[in-house]
């Protein structure tokens, strides 16, 4: 099989990201794929150990198989309920947890900058 040709895509990216606004938002949204990723790579694992199949845990929260089988096989970003949805049916929730040091991202401040306003 025959490799795809990405340099013309690094050589371009590379340019890009000496940009610091480019390179800035380009690390924001690789973090939130990164976890997107962490949350369905889980999210597989359970389907897995509760001996599901793709097709099996779509008709149980009421999708399409084929919906399933692509959150589960190709980058995709799949919308917060259809995330909830799977969690419960495989006896999982989603929990939202805070930095162990404060920082600020996005240009919001911090819990702390908050507190002392």
């Amino acid at each position: 099989m025959r490799q795809l040709n990405t340099s013309f895509h690094d050589r371009r990216l590379q340019e890009r990201m000496k940009d610091p606004a480019f390179r800035a938002e380009y690390e924001r949204s690789r973090r939130r794929i990164a976890q997107i990723d962490a949350i369905m790579q889980r999210l597989d694992e359970l389907r897995i150990g509760a001996g599901l199949s793709k097709a099996e845990l779509a008709r149980r929260i009421h999708k399409e198989p084929a919906t399933v089988r692509r959150l589960f096989s190709s980058e995709v970003n799949p919308t917060l309920d259809t995330i909830i949805a799977l969690a419960v049916e495989l006896g999982a929730e989603l929990d939202v947890v805070a930095p162990k040091k404060p920082t600020k991202r996005g240009g919001r401040p911090t819990h702390q900058a908050l507190a002392g306003a």
